[in-house]
């Protein structure tokens, strides 16, 4: 384990290899039920290296995934972990109406609930879209009764992003209890990087990540949240080669280096689930509304 005493949050945002961002005007979601499903064994692949370095995670699955796969979340629920929402079939917060993302939510949390056995208190939204163009959904999210969300992605990319938002936990509701845990960014002459895990860890070298965690912890004395899929530690997966050579690249760059990158990670710092983070940090989240 590092040297910073710090416990960061470990998520894993669980949805299968033709469910991303990247394939959803390549892949219909008509077409789903016809392709090969290789979730489940890659999840119980990522709870093995898990058992192996002795850490704890949140999973935040799609409630369209816990459906097929209820073997899978009730082995994430029976191995420590936490299983909570990232919605039911990956549609991204900004396209729904209020009322919609309120039977989103309701209809994951149903699911998963039953597939795992455990209460539902925590929720991340697909491609982090929860942004200036919606900030209601942090008061849908709270009306619900979600403890803690953790949907915002404090920088600015092509596929998501909200600049303006603080870079740790702080309180999008007035009044409420709900917090809200951006992924990690890091600092660099003033300019917020993406720094939380996904594809950038994947593609980028390894000393970026532990340079961005090691500012994060030690410089802003706060944790890091890191995340990634189930479908980045398999390069086994079926290639969709009629998409755009952007989302290609992105998708299956270093797939094979992935689950060794994550080894290493999850060794050289401490790592925890994201309902615990979330507790430890709400006593100094700041109070922000947009």
């Amino acid at each position: 384990m590092g040297e910073s005493s710090i416990v960061n949050g470990l998520s894993v945002d669980v949805e299968d290899w033709f469910q991303v961002g990247a394939f959803e005007d390549t892949l219909k979601r008509e077409d789903w039920d016809s392709l090969q499903l290789r979730v489940g064994d890659n999840v119980a692949r990522i709870l093995d290296l898990f058992d192996e370095a002795g850490v704890k995670a949140t999973f935040f699955t799609l409630g369209w995934v816990a459906e097929r796969n209820k073997q899978a979340m009730r082995a994430i629920v029976d191995r420590g972990h936490e299983l909570a929402s990232h919605g039911y079939d990956h549609t991204r917060v900004f396209k729904f109406t209020r009322q919609e993302f309120g039977e989103d939510l309701a209809r994951a949390q149903a699911i998963l609930e039953d597939a795992g056995g455990a209460p539902i208190n925590g929720y991340r939204a697909p491609s982090f879209s929860i942004d200036a163009r919606n900030p209601w959904a942090h008061e849908v999210l709270a009306e619900h009764g979600y403890v803690y969300s953790s949907s915002v992605a404090p920088v600015v990319h092509d596929h998501y992003g909200w600049r303006e938002a603080p870079r740790f936990a702080f309180n999008p509701v007035p009044g409420s209890d709900l917090v809200e845990i951006p992924v990690t960014t890091a600092l660099l002459a003033n300019r917020r990087l993406a720094a939380g895990g996904g594809g950038f860890f994947r593609v980028l070298p390894y000393g970026f990540s532990t340079w961005a965690i090691k500012q994060v912890n030690r410089t802003d004395g706060r944790p890091a949240v890191f995340y990634f899929h189930p479908w980045e530690v398999d390069p086994d997966q079926p290639r969709v080669t009629n998409a755009p050579l952007r989302s290609r690249l992105r998708h299956y760059t270093n797939l094979s280096k992935m689950a060794g990158k994550l080894s290493d990670l999850l060794g050289d710092f401490a790592w925890g689930r994201m309902d615990e983070l979330a507790e430890r940090e709400k006593a100094r989240a700041l109070d922000w509304a947009a």
